[in-house]
């Protein structure tokens, strides 16, 4: 049974122009144990998607979906109250910048606790050395008093590995990291995948990792979604989408990286994600596409079949050939 299960999501903000739609009937699936690393540009709808799906979006923005349940339980319809004892427990989410997460005004050890006062019946000295064996976990040193300090007097590293802590601080069944390795220089990096892939192996539970960088993907996941404008358009293994990319827009992610240019100046993607005002009425990546038809530009593309990963497109590559071209 799968443990996250969205059909057709779709959120828009309200702005002073009108709607924008920032996701746009995206699919997502994950498995007990899996994990899947949801990839793109700025703008393509990554984070929102599952901010959306922790309820965590501003009163602003209109989420629809014909299906969005989690461990069988329908998020859509249930209470606040419920959904309160889901988030942070059983559903956590590592978010994206550690410095404004975490709350300035308290101790990194307070707020953990907060977190384990909420979801479960320890005691006030069970929570302080579960707070302890955390610390441990994702290896922060020192930890009796690394709990005493606000998180402006540690690095960034250390409060990412903080934010780590509070997430599994429940041992939740499905981890959510929005780019856990943004603004942390390359060997710190590598000691917090490690650290997160470590946890889930150990732990059994899913992960879903939000990232640009394709390199993360190719180390750590099991599965690629990979996202465009706010709408899926490819869905593979890693193996099969690194090997063969059926959609032009994951080609081209693939060949601007460093390792795979074969020619003297790294190959870049023309133009810009589109955004409220400028959305082709056919395929989004029509105008960024070098492969792109009079039929892309004005007839949105129907979703493949698995055998061609799902991609959301009219001409689906299906050879290394039509890959490099």
């Amino acid at each position: 049974m799968s443990l996250l299960t969205i059909r057709n999501l779709s959120v828009s903000f309200a702005t002073s122009s009108g709607q924008f739609r920032a996701v746009d009937g995206v699919d997502v699936d994950v498995n007990p144990g899996e994990i899947l690393a949801i990839v793109g540009e700025s703008g393509s709808g990554k984070s929102v998607s599952m901010l959306a799906t922790m309820g965590l979006l501003p009163w602003t923005a209109t989420i629809t979906a014909d299906q969005m349940s989690f461990d069988g339980r329908d998020l859509r319809t249930i209470s606040a109250k419920e959904r309160r004892k889901i988030v942070g427990n059983e559903l956590a989410m590592i978010f994206q910048e550690p410095m404004s997460s975490l709350n300035p005004c308290f101790t990194v050890g307070f707020q953990i606790r907060e977190a384990l006062r909420k979801h479960t019946s320890l005691s006030a000295r069970e929570r302080h050395a579960r707070c302890v064996e955390l610390f441990e976990m994702v290896g922060i040193p020192d930890p009796e008093k690394r709990l005493k300090t606000f998180p402006h007097q540690m690095s960034g590293g250390m409060n990412q590995r903080v934010m780590i802590a509070m997430a599994i601080a429940c041992k939740p069944r499905l981890l959510i990291a929005d780019e856990p390795t943004t603004a942390l220089d390359v060997t710190i990096q590598a000691q917090i995948l490690d650290l997160l892939t470590g946890l889930q192996r150990e732990t059994g539970m899913g992960l879903i990792l939000i990232t640009h960088d394709m390199g993360v993907v190719a180390e750590t996941a099991e599965r690629v979604s990979v996202q465009y404008a706010g709408q899926k358009v490819e869905d593979q293994t890693v193996q099969g989408l690194f090997e063969t990319p059926h959609h032009p827009y994951t080609s081209a992610l693939l060949s601007a990286l460093p390792e795979r240019a074969t020619e003297k100046h790294l190959p870049t993607i023309p133009g810009v994600v589109p955004g409220q005002h400028d959305r082709p009425a056919g395929c989004l990546f029509s105008p960024r596409c070098k492969f792109a038809d009079d039929t892309c530009r004005q007839t949105p593309p129907p979703v493949q079949s698995a055998a061609l990963g799902h991609a959301r497109c009219h001409y689906p590559l299906t050879t290394p050939e039509e890959v490099s071209a």
